[in-house]
């Protein structure tokens, strides 16, 4: 039976992208750069705040990128929480882990203070074990010191550990750690990356996850 389940944030558990693609908007916009449609933020995304940056404007300078993060910061801030919200499904199937007695955590390339204010608005009730974001120290996903500092907080053998998210990076993430990886259909990657990242199941609802809790030998 597995003892931990750790989750993606952006595209797994919440949809963020139109609330990112409008703070990634007016940090342009702020800047005197051309806007991006928000459709086209899905493929922007995954990567952390910084790469987020340097895929809107990709010719900027280091300097440059570092005056779009101010401003970036400063509008998510106080608008990461208008228009975002879980994902049909998604606070029945924390609800139901918790009753199954498995442990929960995020891990996200989210800068941590956005990642705390966003679990804590949309999740108040939901007990994780951990919520681990984007700091200095830590490199982003799909490196897996994420997940290592996860199971420091709340030891687990590996093989009892169950990974999800909804895209490459995630998957990849969870193959560097070692750890079983289910793709989600519903975030802001197709199906077709998840396959190529040969995610170990891929499911379309968050009630299908259910269905992988028993450890593999």
């Amino acid at each position: 039976m597995k003892q931990l389940a750790i989750f993606d944030l952006d595209g797994t558990l919440l949809n963020t992208i139109t609330d990112l693609g409008a703070s990634t908007n007016f940090a342009l916009r702020s800047m005197g750069f051309s806007e991006h449609p928000l459709s086209a933020y899905n493929y922007m995304v995954g990567n952390g705040v910084r790469k987020l940056m340097e895929r809107a404007q990709p010719d900027a300078s280091p300097q440059v990128i570092d005056e779009l993060l101010t401003h970036f910061r400063s509008h998510y801030d106080e608008h990461c929480t208008d228009t975002t919200k879980p994902y049909p499904g998604i606070p029945e199937l924390l609800a139901e882990l918790r009753d199954k007695g498995v442990k929960l955590a995020v891990a996200t390339n989210k800068y941590q203070a956005a990642a705390d204010k966003i679990i804590n608005h949309f999740f108040p009730d939901v007990e994780f074990e951990a919520v681990l974001g984007q700091v200095p120290e830590r490199p982003v996903k799909p490196d897996p010191s994420v997940v290592f500092a996860i199971l420091n907080l709340c030891p687990t053998q590996k093989r009892d550990v169950l990974y999800v998210g909804d895209s490459a990076v995630d998957i990849e993430t969870a193959r560097r750690a070692c750890v079983e990886s289910v793709g989600v259909t519903w975030g802001f990657r197709p199906v077709s990356e998840l396959r190529k990242a040969c995610a170990d199941h891929v499911v379309s609802l968050p009630a299908e996850i259910l269905r992988f809790l028993e450890s593999r030998p």
